[in-house]
C-alpha cells in the first residue's frame, strides 16, 4: 500500500478530487501526502521572475494551506506542501526523484486537441515518465 502519495494541485475541481482521494489512502495506510502546486512564469527577466516567484510562492503557500484545510481537517498532520515553478509534469516527476514518493495521484481535466497542443497534458507527461504507480482521478 502507498505510504507517500504525491498530488499535483492547482485548485481545480479535478485536483481537489485527487487530493481527497490521496488523503483517503493516507488515512487508510497510515501514510502521508505531498501536495505540490506549480507556478508557471511565462514572461519577464530572470530577476523579475525570481522576485515575483518568491512573493507569489509565500502568498500562494498561505492560501493553499487554508484551502486544503477546508477540504480535509487533518491536513496539518498528513500533508507536506511545496510550491515550485516550471512545467507541471516535469515538476511532479522531479518530486518523485527527490522524495520517497511511491504513488502519484493526479486529476484529469478534459481538454480538446487544441488545448492539449497549446498547454500540454500533465497527466500524459506524468504517465509517460513515472516509475511509480499513477492514479488519474476523474
Amino acid at each position: 500500500m502507498p505510504k507517500y502519495s504525491l498530488v499535483g494541485y492547482d485548485s481545480s475541481e479535478s485536483s481537489q478530487r485527487a487530493f481527497r482521494f490521496a488523503m483517503d489512502i493516507a488515512r487508510a495506510c497510515n501514510g502521508r501526502v505531498r501536495v505540490v502546486s506549480v507556478l508557471q512564469v511565462t514572461q519577464g527577466g530572470a530577476d523579475a521572475c525570481a522576485l515575483m516567484m518568491t512573493d507569489s510562492a509565500a502568498e500562494r503557500t498561505r492560501e493553499l494551506q487554508q484551502e486544503l484545510r477546508h477540504l480535509a481537517a487533518d491536513v496539518d498532520a498528513l500533508v507536506d506542501l511545496e510550491i515550485t515553478h516550471g512545467s507541471p509534469g516535469d515538476a511532479l516527476l522531479t518530486q518523485v526523484r527527490q522524495h520517497p514518493i511511491d504513488h502519484i495521484v493526479i486529476g484529469h481535466t478534459v481538454r480538446g486537441a487544441l488545448g492539449r497542443w497549446l498547454l500540454g497534458s500533465v497527466s500524459e507527461d506524468v504517465l509517460a515518465g513515472a516509475h511509480v504507480p499513477v492514479t488519474v482521478v476523474r
